[in-house]
């Protein structure tokens, strides 16, 4: 029998049919996304999938007409941002004591933030909305930021501290040596050699902050307020709905996790498969 790989590269044909099957399963819904926003009403319902002849950009300039996109956008990207930073600097904090500290109840402290992860936290939207009145954060882009950093927390400290267990202490034991504090260890040495679990953490928790649609339609009613999620429900009509403005609100919206994708993703599978690999 011959084998399935010769000098490293797999020759099997039903793998490459399996690869070239998945990557249509996966471009096929962004070829649409992409070709639906240049095609008319009665275009999109006689041919969806089809090239378009004659494109149109009336749909992409009807987006910012119709909503205040530009405030949709800035409101997205701050909230975000503000919290994948937040979530960064607290989880990797947190893993650089668990991992490098010993103190009396680590262990529990440890599977306190782990319980974060099995436990959803939409359960608990009720007692959530009750702080965020009580804070005085209804209708403010700091609840969504507050509300995100809670629920990104505990899957980012799981990532990190498996990732900064793999680091030698005998790196932060030569930099004690030469004078540097605990802090200048965490922020000059460790944090540059746990590039690729903070790239992991920025890209997986990234999407469900941008996409989020359930919190922001709880605790934003102004429109000026309001995120992108929410701003392209707008476009849904009670009796009519325009796809070909949708799709281009859509095609707009994908576009800063695409680029944070690309500018973090050589990092990704290094910081997602971190402590799989023992040798």
């Amino acid at each position: 029998m011959k084998s399935g790989k010769s000098g490293g590269k797999v020759k099997n044909p039903v793998v490459y049919f399996i690869v070239l099957l998945q990557t249509v399963i996966v471009l096929f819904p962004i070829y649409t996304m992409l070709i639906i926003p240049f095609k008319k009403t009665a275009d999109i319902f006689k041919n969806p999938y089809s090239i378009p002849k004659n494109p149109v950009y009336s749909n992409f300039s009807a987006v910012w007409h119709k909503v205040n996109f530009l405030a949709l956008y800035k409101n997205s990207i701050f909230v975000t941002v503000v919290s994948i930073i937040c979530i960064v600097v607290m989880s990797s904090l947190a893993s650089y004591a668990l991992t490098r500290y010993k103190f009396k109840w680590k262990s529990q402290v440890y599977f306190y933030f782990m319980a974060g992860i099995m436990i959803p936290i939409r359960l608990g939207v009720l007692n959530i909305f009750g702080i965020v009145k009580f804070l005085g954060l209804f209708d403010n882009l700091f609840s969504l930021i507050f509300v995100y950093i809670a629920m990104s927390i505990p899957i980012s400290i799981l990532i990190i501290t498996n990732f900064m267990k793999q680091i030698p202490i005998a790196i932060e034991e030569s930099a004690l040596i030469d004078g540097c504090s605990k802090f200048q260890i965490y922020a000059q040495i460790m944090m540059p050699l746990i590039k690729p679990a903070i790239a992991t953490v920025v890209i997986y928790n990234f999407l469900p902050i941008w996409n989020d649609f359930y919190f922001p339609l709880i605790f934003i009613r102004s429109d000026m307020q309001k995120t992108i999620p929410l701003g392209v429900a707008l476009f849904f009509g009670q009796h009519t709905t325009n796809w070909g403005v949708i799709f281009s609100a859509l095609t707009l919206a994908c576009l800063p996790p695409i680029l944070i994708y690309i500018a973090f993703s050589k990092y990704f599978i290094q910081g997602i498969t971190a402590g799989a690999v023992k040798g």
